[in-house]
């Protein structure tokens, strides 16, 4: 009954694909309904670019697919590449035990401490209280609302901006 945090492989498009399908997460993230798992196949076979930092994380118990996380590149901007977009999803079934505060403490760990990154940004619907809580647990602030962000279920809704700044910026030892 031990979680386990490990990177996605082209083998999990279709758990990846049915987990993101799941009628109460769907609607919470930019996904749309009828997740396909050959284009999740082709995501997860594709290689990230040379020297990028991206991670894909997923968090599975008793090898059933629990949660998935990502940090990812938040453009090609030489000037932005201190940056990365952060997405996190856990099933509805398993909210509630830890799952999501086990991979933002994965993923903001890899951040800190390997990946060179100094600000990690997120977009959260407005009205997902138990999302915005994890994310000021882990040291997120709220940056702005964006009106109108996104359709959902046929209505456009707010979204927040969150973002973390490295708590401890690396230091150079002499």
């Amino acid at each position: 009954m031990t979680l386990i945090l490990r990177r996605a492989r082209p083998s999990d498009a279709a758990a990846v694909a049915e987990h993101l399908a799941e009628p109460d997460i769907f609607p919470g993230l930019l996904q749309l309904p009828y997740a396909n798992a050959e284009l999740w196949q082709q995501r997860l076979s594709t290689p990230p670019v040379a020297g990028s930092p991206e991670l894909f994380l997923l968090a599975e118990r008793d090898g059933k697919l629990l949660g998935s996380a990502g940090l990812h590149p938040v453009g090609a901007q030489v000037r932005r590449r201190h940056a990365m977009a952060l997405g996190i999803s856990v099933s509805t079934a398993a909210q509630g035990q830890g799952i999501g505060g086990a991979l933002m403490t994965a993923l903001l760990d890899y951040a800190d401490n390997w990946a060179q990154v100094l600000r990690v940004e997120l977009t959260v619907y407005q009205d997902n209280a138990r999302a915005i809580r994890l994310y000021e647990r882990h040291g997120f602030e709220h940056e702005g609302r964006l009106r109108a962000y996104a359709l959902r279920d046929g209505v456009y809704v707010d979204a927040l901006t969150m973002a973390r700044l490295h708590p401890r910026q690396p230091l150079v030892r002499s």
